[in-house]
């Protein structure tokens, strides 16, 4: 069967068809997202959480969090899912609007399983005829539609405020910390930069300061490390951690393993 891409109904709307299992390069989500498993599976992973979606599931994810993705077809369906990217400008307009409290930090949960509601399943009903009909939702229909959700989102769980209207920019924090939990997303060093609160001369100062050595440098022996970890104390194949490990390709992979280590990821499983 062909394969099918994302449609984008507007800005902040996003309906996934896919008929195939895809792994997406990994992302930095700068604004946080409202998601409905239609049908299939999604596995996603931030450097907090492994979650794997089931059909019928409403996930808040965070914005300022590294999201590696991998969509699954099951039971001979296809792929579905809907999206709605909650924009920082349509969020403070919502909460100049209703003269909302927007100064407060958030610091809980960055990705959540919302609970089951005839109210967000009716929201998202009506957004169906739309994907069916390959239909653009215009600009002041979405804007509408994303005021619609904060508003269910609100009701269901009033607290929701703290993650939604959360605006502050990423605070300076430890460096090497941050590395260690999130060094297996393959994304731009300015990704991880802003990530840690700095600007790009900044991070890279601070990173020799603390490695000892240039950050793509770093990032790529750190990845090595781990997959020589996981080849022999795991025993798994390189074919299946390549990715999960930030490398875009198996022979790129292993030529840079062979040229690390001086022998080949396969030389680690002897030569299975």
């Amino acid at each position: 069967m062909k394969k099918q891409t994302d449609n984008l109904f507007s800005d902040s709307i996003v309906y996934s068809l896919d008929t195939a299992k895809q792994t997406e390069y990994d992302n930095l989500l700068v604004e946080s997202v409202l998601l409905l498993q239609i049908s299939g599976e999604m596995t996603f992973e931030t450097s907090s959480d492994r979650i794997t979606t089931k059909p019928g599931n409403v996930y808040l994810v965070k914005k300022h969090q590294f999201v590696k993705t991998t969509k699954t077809p099951k039971n001979n369906e296809y792929y579905k899912a809907l999206m709605f990217i909650l924009k920082e400008d349509t969020l403070r307009e919502y909460a100049l609007e209703k003269q909302l409290e927007t100064t407060a930090r958030y610091n809980g949960k960055s990705n959540i399983l919302m609970p089951e509601s005839a109210y967000l399943k009716g929201f998202f009903d009506s957004l169906i005829p739309y994907t069916q009909n390959a239909k653009d939702i215009d600009h002041p229909l979405s804007v509408l539609k994303v005021k619609e959700a904060i508003e269910l989102l609100l009701l269901l769980k009033p607290d929701l405020r703290y993650f939604l209207f959360d605006f502050s920019e990423p605070h300076k924090i430890d460096l090497e910390k941050f590395m260690q939990a999130n060094f297996k997303f393959n994304v731009p060093v300015e990704n991880f930069a802003r990530l840690t609160g700095r600007s790009l001369a900044g991070f890279k100062r601070d990173f020799d300061k603390t490695f000892g050595m240039p950050p793509r440098h770093w990032l790529q022996n750190r990845r090595l490390t781990e997959a020589h970890f996981q080849i022999e104390k795991d025993h798994k194949r390189p074919s299946t951690i390549y990715l999960e490990l930030g490398f875009e390709s198996l022979s790129h992979f292993s030529y840079a393993f062979k040229k690390q280590f001086g022998y080949s990821p396969k030389e680690v499983r002897g030569g299975v």
